[in-house]
Order: structure tokens, then sequence, then C-alpha cells
């Protein structure tokens, strides 16, 4: 029974590291689908303006998106990624006192915006382009831009009256280590953590009133994706 189990073992092992008839270098480019699955560790300063209180603060709500990626293979062991998520509705809730004024606050749901973020990745694969199972690390530039930011009614009702908001775009460092396995030629899996670097300093208007906070998202994404060579 032993021996059965070991060869059995040496099987599965064998069958995900054995060598691929790959031909990389007549199919350079791939496309990936799959899911982002966006948990925020946020850092903001406090918000600041007439009539705020200390301790007023914010963090997000994480967030599922559509995942999307062009890779295009440089060598055996190099390759560029873009990749985008589909905008998600991301809400901001209040973090501090129990309520502002007469107001709810705390835990209340103030204000909601989506984000668009392509991110290029300079990505390093291991081992050679004949395995079936290859870690990769990488590193790169995110971009995120902002749009469609709203304050909700508890958000007005918190600010004294109907209030706009901005968000300026945000560029930073990005990085990523995952997991490829190439089931064949032309298609594979993947899993993915990164991480960047996302900050911006929100600034709310309520009829000329104004209260700003300098705000670090600093996304983490765990990606699982699937992709097809071409």
């Amino acid at each position: 029974m032993k021996v059965v189990i070991i060869a059995t073992l040496l099987a599965v092992s064998s069958t995900l590291v054995a060598p691929l008839a790959r031909a990389d270098e007549t199919t350079p480019n791939e496309l990936r689908l799959g899911m982002y699955y966006v948990q925020y560790s946020v850092h903001a300063d406090d918000i600041t303006g007439p009539y705020v209180p200390p301790g007023v603060n914010l963090r997000l709500q994480d967030v599922e998106t559509l995942y999307a990626a062009y890779i295009r293979r440089l060598s055996n062991h190099f390759s560029l990624e873009l990749a985008f998520g589909w905008p998600p509705l991301t809400k901001t809730v209040g973090k501090g006192p129990a309520a502002l004024g007469s107001a709810p606050y705390n835990g209340q749901v103030i204000a909601t915006a989506r984000w668009l973020a392509p991110t290029l990745l300079l990505n390093y694969s291991f081992f050679d382009e004949s395995s079936a199972l290859r870690p990769f690390v990488g590193a790169g530039v995110n971009y995120t831009k902002f749009y469609d930011r709203q304050s909700t009614y508890a958000g007005d009702q918190g600010s004294g009256g109907p209030t706009s908001i901005s968000l300026p775009t945000s560029v930073g460092p990005a990085a990523t280590v995952g997991l490829a396995y190439h089931l064949n030629q032309r298609f594979g899996v993947y899993a993915s953590y990164s991480v960047s670097e996302v900050n911006s300093r929100l600034t709310a208007d309520t009829a000329g009133i104004i209260r700003t906070t300098h705000i670090d998202f600093w996304p983490r994404a765990l990606v699982i994706s699937a992709g097809y060579s071409f």
C-alpha cells in the first residue's frame, strides 16, 4: 500500500513540473481574465475644517471586481503585464464619533466613488518555460483615477448640507508575487497577490465650507485568473 501511495505522489509531482511542449516564441501574447479581491489598509489623517470635532476619520469597505490583463513575453524569464480592473463602487465609511451633531456618523456610508487603476508590471518568472509550474514576482507603477464621487445622504447630514467631493489622481509603485500553472501551450491558470501605493487628498465642499484629509489607501489584491496565449 505504501508503495502505491508513494508512486501516486511521484506521478502527481512529475505532472506538475513536467516539461511542456511549449512554443512561447510563437505565442508571445497572452490575455487573462479573472477576479480581483481587494482589501484596503487605509491610513487617513483626521478630517479637518470648520465645525469638525477631533477624531473624525474614515475607512473603506473591501470590494470584488473583474480583472483583465494583457501580457507580452519579452524573454524566457521576463514579461510585461498591463492589468485593469472593472471600476468598482467603493464605499467610504465614517470612523470616529457616534454622531456629528444629530447625524449618525460612525459606521455610516458617507461617500462613494469609482476608480480606474491600470497597473504596468515587469514580471520575472522562475524556472524554464518548459516547466508547467512557475512562480513569479513583479514590480511596476500604478495609476489611479477617481471619478463618480458622491456624498451620500448620511454624508450630507454629517456635513450640514449637500456636499461635493474631489480626489486627485494618484501615481505610485506596485508589486506582485504569484504562481502560474500552464495546462498546455495555450492555456494557463494564475494566482497572485499585489499591493499598490495609492494616496490622495480628499476635499469636501459644503456650500463653500471646506474640509480635507489625506488618505493612503494601500489596496491589496488577490487575483485568480485564467489565460490564453496566442
